[in-house]
């Protein structure tokens, strides 16, 4: 076969394994994205594997105009896009600023053509790029294997204290109280400096541990994601959209039945969180409804509760019909970031993370996902994550939960130590 561009399909015959040299196989770019559905059988459908590496031409930069700019690529060149959107992408939808220091450097967007596409389901791996089947035989042959003995040498740390976290807490209730909002998601950071990690073998560590349907390997230049999010933001199939945001948290007990079922139980039936899920429901049919036709915003599911590795979680499903003529720039003025990541009313809540947060969020609450050449897309919600600078060796996750003025301050920091407890317990000496 010759080296030009082409599209290939080939049979495989052991998923995981074939799957892991793909990861492998990746890896070795500077710039790449690697999806993964964990065979969730969720609706609508994810690819299972979707992964794409090297850079032919990229959308890169800070708000501003990015989104402008990434539009006109897209109008230029209908191709497959992949990439990311950053929380603080806010400052250019809205008149807002982020002033907290940012010490891992994803920039705000970044969007790039990849060299080389690959797709994968059962049975088969597709390949887009020069020489299909020298990639193909390189992914099968087990090279390019990483290095998994690194050994990690992380010490995580809070970036405020206990007291702290409850003392802004009760603020934001007091703010809630006074009328300027009526929930916010207020997130805080856990970090290491001078870490040293592989990121491949981190986050096939994450993958084991908590494998989830949003799940994100993620390399841009120095800075790595590793992402084990449940939540999908954004999905546009033709000119239907569906949103399906989570609010709702409970712990898993998976060596007790009975406990497990009690917790799952005690989520569908708490009206907290009952309440912190339909105020972001109402949130995302508004925005949905100023790009979709009158009418057709639909609550598809509301408070379904789904189970993953290390929570239950509560979600709901939100629907509508895109209006003619509303391209990918417009949807992303109307619906980002999510409203699962920042409450209502939205803009005000946003200014309340910016006074109450004391690290600026990045790619973490934004959104890693695909653009395809019809103008279709998916995109997570970047939660569950570890962000990881090479050269600086800079290493953070932040974890939050929704604030209302039912809030318990002990129980809502006792979420948040949930959901940082599962990337902390990957550094954890064996």
């Amino acid at each position: 076969m010759n080296a030009t561009h082409t599209n290939c399909v080939f049979p495989v015959n052991n998923f995981n394994s074939v799957k892991e040299n793909i990861l492998n196989w990746i890896s070795r770019f500077g710039i790449f994205v690697f999806l993964d559905n964990h065979r969730y059988q969720l609706t609508p459908h994810t690819q299972e594997v979707l992964a794409a590496a090297g850079c032919k031409e990229s959308v890169n930069g800070n708000a501003g105009n990015m989104l402008a700019v990434l539009q006109y690529q897209l109008n230029k060149n209908k191709s497959w896009w992949f990439g990311h959107l950053g929380y603080d992408l806010k400052n250019e939808i809205e008149s807002l600023s982020s002033g907290h220091p940012d010490r891992v450097g994803f920039p705000d967007l970044f969007f790039f053509r990849p060299q080389v596409i690959i797709r994968m389901g059962d049975g088969y791996i597709e390949i887009d790029g020069k020489n299909p089947q020298k990639i193909f035989s390189e992914i099968v042959s087990g090279k390019n294997n990483g290095n998994d003995s690194i050994a990690h040498q992380v010490d995580i740390r809070p970036r405020i204290s206990k007291e702290e976290y409850i003392s802004a807490v009760n603020r934001l209730r007091r703010h809630i109280l006074r009328g300027d909002c009526y929930e916010i998601n207020f997130c805080q950071e856990f970090f290491s400096e001078e870490a040293v990690i592989d990121p491949l073998a981190v986050y096939k560590s994450l993958s084991a541990v908590s494998p989830n349907p949003f799940s994100a390997f993620y390399r841009v230049k120095d800075a790595y994601l590793l992402c084990a999010s449940p939540e999908r933001f954004l999905k546009k199939s033709g000119n239907q959209i569906i949103s399906q945001p989570i609010k709702g948290t409970s712990v898993r007990f998976p060596s007790n039945t009975e406990k497990d079922l009690i917790s799952k139980i005690n989520l569908s039936e708490s009206e907290k969180d009952k309440s912190e899920n339909v105020m972001v429901v109402d949130l995302v049919r508004n925005d949905l409804s100023k790009i979709c036709k009158e009418g057709s915003v639909k609550v598809t599911e509301l408070f379904g509760v789904y189970s993953f590795p290390q929570v239950h979680q509560m979600i709901s499903t939100i629907s509508g019909e895109l209006e003619k003529d509303i391209d990918f720039k417009k949807i992303i003025f109307a619906t980002f970031p999510m409203g699962s990541m920042t409450g209502a009313p939205k803009k005000r809540v946003m200014e309340l993370i910016e006074t109450y947060e004391k690290t600026k969020r990045g790619i973490f609450s934004g959104a890693v996902g695909y653009i395809s050449p019809e103008g279709d897309f998916d995109f997570n919600v970047v939660i569950r994550s570890i962000m990881y600078n090479a050269a600086s060796r800079y290493l953070s996750f932040q974890a939050g939960s929704g604030i209302t003025f039912n809030s318990d301050p002990e129980k809502e920091y006792e979420e948040c130590l949930l959901k940082a407890g599962v990337l902390n317990k990957i550094f954890e000496k064996k």
